[in-house]
C-alpha cells in the first residue's frame, strides 16, 4: 500500500533535498578502498567480502553512497539487487529514486521504467516530490503515456499530488506538445481541495491556451491569476503579448510592456523579440527598430533569433543598408553567424536584384565553420529564380541533396515558381508530375502557382482539371485564378456547385 508518512529512521536528519540526489554530499564517506575494489573487480565476492572487513553495514545510506560513485552503472544494479536481498533491509523511496536517476542519466530508460514498476508494486513510500522525480523523468525519455499512467496510479494509492507534482505532469505535457490536455490536469487539480494553481501552473496553462489559439481563455487566466496574488513573471508577459499582437491589439500590447515595467518585472530578450515583431507586423516598423536600439542601451543582449528579425524586418521595408549594417555587427561581435541569419541577408539582398552578392553570402557560410541550412539554399534559390537563373537554381537544388540537405516543398515551389513563369508550362507540369511520385508532395501553394501557370497559357482545360484534382485533395483555390478561368471558359464544366472561396 502507499501511503504518506514520516521520513524513514535512517533519513530522519538528512535534509530533504539530500534524500533523493544523487550529487550532493552524503553525511559519511566510503572508504576509498572499497571504492578502489568496485572498480576494479566491479561487483562480487571480493566487494562482498570487503564490506564485512570494513564493517560497512547495509543500510539504506550505504545504499545511496554505492549508486552515488563513479563506477559503471551494470556494478550499481547488481548492487542494488544484492542489497535487496540482505536480511533485515528493505529498499525504500530513497535508493530507488537514486537508482532511477542513475539509470536516466545513463540513457538508460527501459531499465529505469522497469525499476519504476518495481518501486510501484512494492510497499515503498512515494511521496509528491517522488512522484514529480519520477515524472519529470519519463517526460524527458518521452513516456508521456506510462507517465500518465502511473501518476493516476500512484495517485489512487493515497498519495496526494501538490501543486508541484501537477506543474511537473504539465509542464511534460506541453514540452512533449500535448497542450489539449492541459486544461483537464488543472481543473481536475483545483478540484483536489489541497493544491492551488500557482505560477508555475499559470505560465503553462497560458501557454497551452496560446498554442492552441484559444486566446480569450489565456486572457481570463491572466486577469485570475492577478486576483489571486499572484505576480506575473517575464515568461507570462510575453505569452499574452504575443496574443494581443496575433488578436491585433497593438495598443493593448505595448500597454502590457508598460504595465510590466512599472510592476518591476524587466523584459527579456524573448519580449523584446515579441514587441518587435509584432510592432512590425502591424506596419509599425520605425516603432519596432527604435524599440530594438533602446534595448541595446539598457543592456539587453539580443540573440540570433532576435537579430535575425530584426534583419528581416529592415530587409521588407527596403532597409537594406541598415540591416547589412546589423548584419556586419553580427559577424564582428560574435565572429561568425548562424546559417538562418546568413539566409535572411541573402533574401533581402535577392529581392533588390543582387545576385552575385547574394551567392558570395552562401559561400562564406562554409568559411565561418557552419554549415548551409534548408533556409539559406532555399533563399539562394529565390534570389536565381528572381533573377532568372532558373536552371542554375534547379541545379542548387540537385547540389543539395546531393550535400545531405533534403530539397523540401518550399524548395520544390520556389523552382516550380521559376518554370511556372520563364520556362512555359510543359517544364512545369513535367515537374509537378514528378513531385506526386516523389516524397514531397505537393500542397495548396503548388496547385495554385500550376493553376496560374495554365491560366496565363491559355490552356483552359487543363486548367479545369486541375481544379477538380485540386478539389478532389482537399486544396482551396486561388480565388482571381479561379475567378478568370470561368470568366474565360464558362462552358468548361470546374465544378458547377463550387463556389470560390
Amino acid at each position: 500500500m502507499f501511503r504518506l508518512s514520516g521520513p524513514r529512521e535512517d533519513t530522519r536528519n538528512l535534509p530533504i533535498n539530500q534524500r533523493t540526489s544523487r550529487k550532493s554530499g552524503s553525511a559519511r564517506t566510503l572508504d576509498e578502498r572499497f571504492i578502489r575494489i568496485l572498480k576494479i573487480f566491479k561487483w562480487g565476492p571480493d566487494a562482498e567480502k570487503a564490506l564485512e572487513v570494513l564493517k560497512l553495514r547495509v543500510d539504506h545510506r550505504l545504499v545511496r553512497e554505492v549508486l552515488n560513485i563513479d563506477v559503471a552503472i551494470n556494478v550499481k544494479m547488481q548492487f542494488f539487487k544484492w542489497a535487496g536481498k540482505r536480511r533485515h533491509f528493505e529498499h525504500d523511496s530513497t535508493t530507488y529514486m537514486t537508482l532511477i536517476c542513475c539509470l536516466a542519466d545513463s540513457g538508460m530508460f527501459g531499465d529505469m521504467w522497469k525499476m519504476i514498476q518495481e518501486m510501484v508494486r512494492q510497499s515503498v513510500v512515494i511521496d509528491p516530490k517522488d512522484l514529480s522525480e519520477v515524472v519529470r523523468l519519463l517526460g524527458k525519455a518521452k513516456m508521456i503515456n506510462k507517465a500518465l499512467s502511473l501518476f493516476y496510479q500512484v495517485k489512487g494509492r493515497k498519495c496526494k499530488p501538490t501543486a508541484s507534482t501537477y506543474n511537473s505532469i504539465i509542464l511534460m505535457l506541453m514540452q512533449e506538445n500535448h497542450p489539449d490536455k492541459v486544461y483537464d490536469l488543472y481543473s481536475e487539480m483545483c478540484n483536489e481541495g489541497n493544491c492551488f494553481p500557482d505560477t508555475v501552473t499559470y505560465s503553462a496553462l497560458m501557454s497551452a491556451f496560446s498554442k492552441l489559439g484559444h486566446h480569450n481563455p489565456a486572457i481570463r487566466l491572466f486577469d485570475e491569476m492577478k486576483e489571486n496574488g499572484f505576480h506575473p513573471n517575464a515568461k507570462i508577459y510575453t505569452t499574452l503579448l504575443g496574443i494581443y499582437f496575433r488578436d491585433g491589439k497593438v495598443e493593448k500590447a505595448i500597454d502590457l510592456v508598460v504595465e510590466m515595467k512599472e510592476k518591476g518585472c524587466a523584459p527579456t530578450v524573448y519580449t523584446y523579440t515579441e514587441l518587435i515583431r509584432g510592432l512590425a507586423k502591424a506596419g509599425r516598423v520605425e516603432e519596432a527598430y527604435g524599440i530594438y536600439r533602446d534595448m541595446l542601451k539598457q543592456g539587453c543582449k539580443p540573440d540570433v533569433v532576435l537579430i535575425n528579425n530584426v534583419i528581416n524586418i529592415l530587409g521588407k521595408v527596403g532597409r537594406l543598408a541598415d540591416a547589412q549594417k546589423l548584419f556586419q555587427e553580427l559577424r564582428e561581435n560574435c565572429g561568425s553567424s548562424s546559417s538562418r541569419v546568413y539566409a535572411v541577408m541573402i533574401k533581402n539582398l535577392g529581392k533588390v536584384g543582387r545576385l552575385t552578392e547574394a551567392i558570395d553570402l552562401f559561400n562564406e557560410i562554409k568559411k565561418v565553420n557552419a554549415v548551409p541550412d534548408i533556409y539559406a539554399y532555399n533563399a539562394l534559390m529565390s534570389a536565381m529564380v528572381r533573377a532568372g537563373s532558373i536552371d542554375e537554381a534547379y541545379s542548387l537544388m540537385r547540389n543539395m541533396e546531393e550535400n545531405g540537405c533534403a530539397a523540401d516543398i518550399n524548395s520544390h515551389n520556389i523552382i516550380l515558381n521559376g518554370l511556372a513563369k520563364s520556362g512555359g508550362p510543359q517544364r512545369a507540369m513535367v515537374m509537378f508530375e514528378k513531385m506526386k511520385h516523389s516524397k514531397v508532395q505537393p500542397d495548396g501553394v503548388t496547385y495554385n502557382t500550376l493553376l496560374g501557370c495554365l491560366s496565363r497559357a491559355g490552356m483552359f482545360e487543363e486548367a479545369a482539371k486541375l481544379m477538380r484534382e485540386m478539389r478532389s485533395c482537399g486544396f482551396e483555390y486561388d480565388v482571381i485564378t479561379y475567378s478568370s478561368i470561368l470568366e474565360a471558359v464558362g462552358k468548361i464544366d470546374v465544378d458547377s456547385t463550387h463556389q470560390a472561396p
